[in-house]
């Protein structure tokens, strides 16, 4: 028998899907692009959740893994002649076998130090794009063919928000998954104790990798669509480490290790910069700074966990954190 809770929250996906199909209609061109990236995000901060929310390992790194992603569809469209589609799943493939290899012996380091191997394992992955000119175009980028005739047909606006779409879905989908399987449990119990996991009978190291290869999965797929859809790509942009502190910021802020929680960090975080950018271009970083500054004293465990401790206390404990600490 289905679980009710899960049949609840996939009726509330299925909505919610229809929601944004419909929704498409109603918007403008600037409006659709602000809502395609709202979706990028969500995806991407869906996948960080799973290693960095739910396992409790922060991967600083996993903008190495978009970077892959677009710049493997990128050479196989550009220089294999390969169709998107083709090299879509590819892309997730080689980001899922990077993980592994790099998995085993990077993730036996803790805290602060798994966060600095893996940003310098995304440095390292963004020098040598840079350094193979003849594959990857180098410093100057590379170009992926969109014309027919010659590569997939650009997706157009329209195009992309349904491949933004549906790569949120899945990406939630799968974080659902995980949330709520006996090897997401065994993800948890590492996030609150490793040794006691271990001792439990969890194998804590295969458990991490097989987390840290779905979560670059996921991210490798978002980055092959957006090289896709930016057309000419950059070492510079495709490994910018504020990609990575975006996810992070998103998830903190949701809830880690929730699933709504990235969902609703990604979307709001997203929401609130292009508001103030469009309201306050000048100040726009320095107020959304102050404004997650804010957020994070107010709502430290993010806003999800946040509402269920009000609900199950019955009191909204919105000052504790500023008391506790004498702010």
């Amino acid at each position: 028998m289905i679980d009710r809770r899960v049949a609840v929250w996939t009726l509330v996906g299925v909505v919610a899907v229809i929601a944004m199909l419909g929704l498409q209609s109603q918007l403008y061109t600037g409006q659709e692009r602000v809502v395609t990236s709202a979706l990028m995000f969500v995806a991407l901060a869906q996948a960080w959740n799973i290693i960095g929310g739910l396992t409790g390992y922060a991967c600083f790194g996993q903008v190495g893994f978009f970077g892959i992603g677009g710049y493997t569809t990128a050479v196989l469209m550009a220089k294999a002649h390969w169709s998107f589609w083709a090299a879509l799943p590819v892309s997730a493939l080689g980001c899922a076998v990077f993980a592994a290899l790099i998995g085993f012996p990077l993730l036996r380091l803790r805290g602060h130090y798994f966060a600095i191997a893996t940003l310098g394992t995304a440095e390292g992955m963004r020098e040598v794009v840079t350094n193979l000119g003849g594959l990857t175009g180098g410093g100057s980028g590379i170009t992926v063919p969109t014309i027919a005739g010659r590569g997939t047909p650009w997706l157009g606006n329209d195009g992309f928000y349904l491949l933004f779409l549906g790569l949120a879905a899945v990406s939630v989908l799968s974080g659902a998954l995980v949330s709520h399987s006996r090897f997401g449990y065994g993800l948890r119990a590492i996030n609150q104790d490793e040794d006691a996991a271990a001792a439990a009978g969890i194998n804590t190291t295969v458990s991490k990798v097989i987390a840290l290869v779905i979560s670059a999965a996921i991210t490798g797929l978002v980055g092959s669509a957006y090289a896709f859809q930016q057309v000419t790509i950059f070492p510079q942009r495709l490994f910018d480490v504020d990609i990575t502190v975006l996810m992070i910021i998103m998830v903190v802020l949701g809830g880690a290790g929730t699933v709504i929680g990235p969902v609703l960090g990604a979307v709001g975080l997203q929401f609130v910069s292009e508001y103030l950018r469009d309201h306050y271009p000048s100040v726009h970083i320095f107020v959304l700074g102050s404004v997650i500054v804010v957020a994070v004293l107010l709502f430290p465990m993010g806003v999800v966990t946040f509402a269920r401790d009000a609900i199950a206390q019955r009191r909204i404990p919105l000052l504790d954190t500023i008391r506790a600490y004498r702010l």
